[in-house]
């Protein structure tokens, strides 16, 4: 910040600068930056602090991160992950400042071959969703769905068919399964062993609380990877673990399991004094939010869908 004076009258310049994701300090003035711009009741809305965490220790996420300053402090920043997502927050009153330069940056960092910028907001946001259109994108079909459990309420007992077992990840080592029970579960190759050790790896991670249905073969049929966040919830004050994500084998779909993974992440939870539960799925997976929904979830709120189209 500059003062200058002239004929009695002084005035302040602020120095704006923006420049590329540079260190692990980056990660911490983003997480910082997330606490001033988005409303407490948005604070775990995706990407929240242990999804940065994930997504940060990638070096390609890294290079497609930006960020903005003003005097020094941070300001914006923007990040574009591998799906071709646009990732970004402002201090209140910034985006329509950087808002063009947070566009440019997403769309620099397309991959190849890429048809389109994808964007979400929650349902509601009239002054993000007014920016996004604003730009060009145009609202599409998809939801992801956000759901909530309270954990004061009864919990159902885990039902598993005879000879299935549910029990902790071992660690790493299990790393090779979990990721191609991933892949066959949602018939996607995005999710590796190295991203699923990514997510083994960030600070808070509870190994107790990464569970793993067994089929009596020994074959991992299906996982639920629970958390708790106490850096977010001591922000947001709001006591709540996580029970996603969760994915079944389709060998081994149709027999409960989910819903057995699910009970069982709600009793852990509730044993580390967590006073609710919270989960995200597809808009478009009603057999997940079925399965949740009948172990006592509800729908909290919805993130809509945006792309902008590119030649």
């Amino acid at each position: 910040m500059v003062e200058k004076a002239g004929e009695g009258i002084s005035f302040v310049i602020k120095m704006k600068s923006s420049r590329a994701y540079s260190s692990p300090q980056d990660l911490q003035s983003i997480l910082a930056l997330l606490n001033i711009a988005r409303p407490v009741e948005q604070l775990t809305d995706y990407p929240n602090n242990v999804d940065l965490h994930e997504l940060l220790q990638s070096a390609a996420a890294q290079a497609n991160t930006r960020l903005w300053f003003e005097d020094e402090q941070p300001s914006g920043y923007a990040l574009v992950d591998e799906y071709n997502n646009l990732l970004f927050d402002c201090l209140p009153g910034q985006l329509d400042a950087l808002g063009d330069e947070i566009i440019e940056w997403g769309l620099s960092c397309l991959n190849s071959g890429a048809t389109s910028l994808d964007a979400t907001d929650r349902e509601g946001d009239t002054t993000r969703i007014a920016f996004l259109e604003k730009h060009g994108f145009v609202r599409t079909p998809t939801e992801t769905i956000s759901m909530r459990r309270d954990l004061d309420k009864p919990i159902p007992n885990p039902v598993l068919p005879a000879g299935f077992t549910i029990r902790p990840v071992k660690g790493e080592e299990e790393v090779e399964a979990l990721a191609e029970l991933h892949r066959h579960a949602f018939g996607t190759d995005h999710v590796t062993a190295e991203v699923r050790r990514t997510w083994m790896r960030v600070p808070e991670y509870d190994p107790a609380l990464d569970l793993v249905a067994v089929a009596p073969d020994g074959t991992f049929a299906a996982y639920c990877m629970c958390s708790i966040s106490r850096e977010q919830n001591q922000t947001t004050g709001d006591l709540a673990g996580r029970t996603d994500p969760v994915a079944t084998h389709p060998h081994y779909q149709k027999l409960g399991l989910a819903r057995a993974l699910l009970c069982t992440g709600l009793r852990l939870l509730k044993e580390r004094d967590m006073k609710a539960a919270v989960l995200g799925t597809g808009g478009d997976n009603i057999a997940m939010q079925n399965t949740a929904r009948s172990a006592g979830f509800y729908i909290s709120h919805k993130k809509i869908w945006f792309e902008k189209t590119v030649k």
